[in-house]
C-alpha cells in the first residue's frame, strides 16, 4: 500500500525542482493537465504541478500560487464534478474545493470526526453527491451544493476504491492498516437508501474499483507484498456475484478505448509494467505494451481520449521529484514532465 510504503521514507529528505512559469488565477485553464502530487507522509509537502501542453511549461507549486498556502499532507485524490474541482488530502483530513474554471479556492471540507481524523482516500460522484472513502471504515456523503457532509455510510476496514454502477456504490475494503489479517471484501451500497447492501468476498487488499462498458465491476487485488500474490476480480453487478479472478499482477486500471490499461509495479523486484486487457474477451492483449528502462517507479497511469495519449506517472525514488512520462497509444515514448513529489493522480484540461 503507498501509505504504509512511504513510511519507512520519513527520515529522509527531499528535492524540490525549480519553478518554470504558471498561469495566473486570472486565467482559463485549458490544454493542459493538473498533477497532484502526494509528497511524503507526515511530511505536509503535498503539491498540485500545472502542465500547460501548448509550450510545454510547467509550474510546480500552481496549488500554493493560487491559494497562497499548503495543500497539506498525502493528497491522494484529484476528481472533477461540474465547476468544480475536489482534492482529497488523506492525512490532513480535508478535501479542498477549486473552481474549475481558474483554480481559485471555493472552500476547504475538514474530514473530522468526534475530534479525530477520517483520513479520506478517493472521490466519486453520484446525481449531485460526492461519496468519499474514509479510512475510519466510512463512505462519506457530501452534498456538491452546499459542500458539506450530510451522512456516514459504515462499511469495512480502511475502504479506497469506489465505482457508482447501476445505481449502487462498490466499495473496496482494504484492510491496509490491520494490525493482523487485511480485509478482502468489496462493500455494496443502494444509492437510493445509502445503506450498505452486503459485503462480497474478494480477494485480499483490494484496492482500486472500476467498471466496464457492460456493466461488469473489476477491483484490483494487491495481496500482501509476499505471499500472497495481486490479482483482478470482476463481479457481476447484475447479481453481486464473483465471477471470475484472474491471476493478473494489478496495481492500478484505466479504461482506453472500451479497453483496460492495467498497470503494475513490483516493490521485490523495481519492475514495472502496462499491460492491455481486453474486457470482453478477459484476455491480456499485450503483455509489453510500455517497456521503458527510464520509469524507475511506477506510481500510476492515465490516458487522454481526446489526445489519445498515455501518461505514466513515475515516483522515482520516493524521495526526489518525479516525473510525468507522456508515450503514444502504442506505447512509444514522447515527452517527459518534471512533476512535483510523488505523482500520483491527473486531471485533463482538453
Amino acid at each position: 500500500m503507498r501509505l504504509t510504503s512511504l513510511i519507512l521514507l520519513l527520515l529522509l529528505g527531499s528535492c524540490k525542482k525549480d519553478q518554470v512559469s504558471y498561469p495566473s488565477s486570472e486565467t482559463q485553464l485549458e490544454n493542459g493537465m493538473i498533477v497532484l502530487c502526494e509528497g511524503l507522509f507526515q511530511q505536509n509537502n503535498s503539491s498540485v504541478s500545472w502542465i500547460d501542453f501548448s509550450n510545454s511549461e510547467i509550474s510546480n507549486s500552481f496549488f500554493l500560487d493560487n491559494t497562497q498556502r499548503q495543500l497539506g499532507d498525502t493528497g491522494n485524490d484529484i476528481q472533477q464534478y461540474g465547476n468544480k474541482i475536489y482534492i482529497v488530502v488523506n492525512v490532513s483530513s480535508t478535501i479542498e474545493v477549486i473552481d474549475a474554471v481558474d483554480f481559485s479556492p471555493i472552500k476547504q471540507i475538514p474530514m473530522i470526526a468526534n475530534s479525530v481524523s477520517k483520513q479520506p482516500r478517493n472521490i466519486t460522484f453520484y446525481e449531485g453527491k460526492a461519496f468519499v472513502t474514509c479510512y475510519d471504515g466510512f463512505v462519506d456523503v457530501i452534498d456538491t451544493n452546499l459542500l458539506e457532509v450530510t451522512k456516514r455510510i459504515a462499511v469495512g476496514s480502511n475502504p479506497e476504491g469506489l465505482a457508482v454502477v447501476n445505481n449502487k456504490l462498490y466499495v473496496s475494503n482494504s484492510g491496509g492498516l490491520n494490525s493482523g489479517p487485511m480485509d478482502s471484501t468489496v462493500s455494496i451500497i443502494n444509492l437510493g437508501t445509502e445503506l450498505e447492501e452486503q459485503k462480497v468476498r474478494v480477494g485480499l487488499n483490494p484496492g482500486q474499483v472500476i467498471s466496464d462498458a457492460d456493466g461488469d465491476v473489476y477491483v484490483a487485488i494487491r495481496g500482501n507484498y509476499a505471499s500472497v500474490s495481486p490479482s483482478l476480480a470482476r463481479i457481476d453487478s447484475q447479481t453481486d456475484l464473483v465471477i471470475q479472478e484472474l491471476p493478473i499482477e494489478v496495481s492500478s486500471i484505466v479504461e482506453m478505448n472500451g479497453k483496460f490499461l492495467l498497470s503494475y509495479y513490483d516493490f521485490n523486484t523495481t519492475m514495472s509494467s502496462v499491460k492491455v486487457f481486453d474486457p470482453v474477451t478477459e484476455l491480456i492483449e499485450n503483455t509489453s505494451l510500455i517497456n521503458d528502462p527510464n520509469i524507475t517507479t511506477l506510481y500510476g497511469v492515465s490516458y487522454s481520449s481526446l489526445l489519445d495519449k498515455i501518461f505514466v506517472l513515475d515516483a522515482m525514488n520516493f524521495i526526489n521529484t518525479g516525473y510525468v512520462r507522456k508515450y503514444s497509444s502504442n506505447g512509444t515514448w514522447e515527452k517527459d514532465y518534471h512533476v512535483g513529489l510523488n505523482p500520483t493522480k491527473v486531471l485533463f484540461y482538453e
